[in-house]
């Protein structure tokens, strides 16, 4: 690709878009292939020297040296491509190291996210990314070949009301101010529970609160260990207030 024809892919992804032709390739697969959360500099110190040897190489740095040496290469790049490259959705496919252990956030972090504010001009609501849901069909279904052909076919049938499982979360998001954790994906299985869904199984409706997830935070979810429910919310009027708006939602679309 064309030094012009990068920039445009990194402001796509959202992302920094300027500097040389190598640090602009750098810069885009380290996005594609990992979370700036996980690796860090810190974390170079976990790895071992095959680990570094594969990531200088998909750097395109030099590849000789012990593993001290390669660590520092690395740690180079970390550091001079510093918030150049963000977060990524759990939704995104990946194709980057996947022996190199990432380790587990601090316990700190995990509490930044959950006391972070959604932005006040976000619409839980608005029209899918068309790429949200198809990530979130194919992940309904991965792996449906060795299933037994009960969950096969509750798999099938759920995956055919993709974009109601949209507008689930969508509606969710709304009534509990952009919070994502369990009490949320409770309130998901209830109602579609209700409306019929074949969820019974333990299988399928952990694959449907994955898939849940995955389309939350897509959507800017808070995620985190504890919903509105432990901030005094009643569960039931929230049903029913969920209920009811995807009930308009429904006749909207019928008109």
């Amino acid at each position: 690709m064309s030094h012009k024809e990068l920039g445009g892919i990194l402001k796509v992804f959202g992302i920094k878009s300027s500097g040389s032709h190598k640090e602009r390739r750098q810069r885009l697969w380290l996005h594609l292939n990992f979370d700036s959360r996980r690796l860090t500099i810190e974390n170079l110190a976990e790895m071992g020297r095959d680990d570094l040897h594969e990531l200088c190489k998909k750097l395109e740095l030099n590849l000789t040296g012990n593993r001290t040496i390669l660590m520092g290469r690395v740690a180079g790049v970390l550091t001079s491509q510093l918030n150049g490259w963000g977060r990524i959705k759990r939704s995104l496919r990946r194709n980057g190291l996947q022996k190199i252990p990432m380790g587990q956030p601090e316990k700190s972090e995990i509490v930044d996210v959950i006391q972070e504010e959604p932005p006040e001009n976000l619409d839980f609501q608005q029209l899918p990314v068309p790429a949200v849901l198809e990530d979130a069909s194919d992940a309904l279904v991965r792996g449906l070949d060795k299933q037994d052909t009960e969950i096969q076919g509750d798999l099938l049938t759920i995956g055919a009301r993709v974009e109601d499982l949209e507008r689930m979360v969508g509606t969710i998001l709304r009534s509990r101010g952009g919070s994502w954790a369990d009490d949320e994906k409770d309130l998901l299985l209830r109602l579609a529970s209700r409306r019929g869904w074949p969820i019974e199984n333990n299988f399928v409706s952990q694959r449907v609160s994955s898939v849940a997830t995955n389309i939350a935070e897509s959507k800017g979810a808070i995620l985190g260990e504890t919903g509105a429910r432990s901030k005094g919310g009643d569960s039931k009027e929230i049903i029913s207030r969920v209920r009811k708006k995807l009930s308009e939602l429904g006749d909207e679309e019928g008109d």
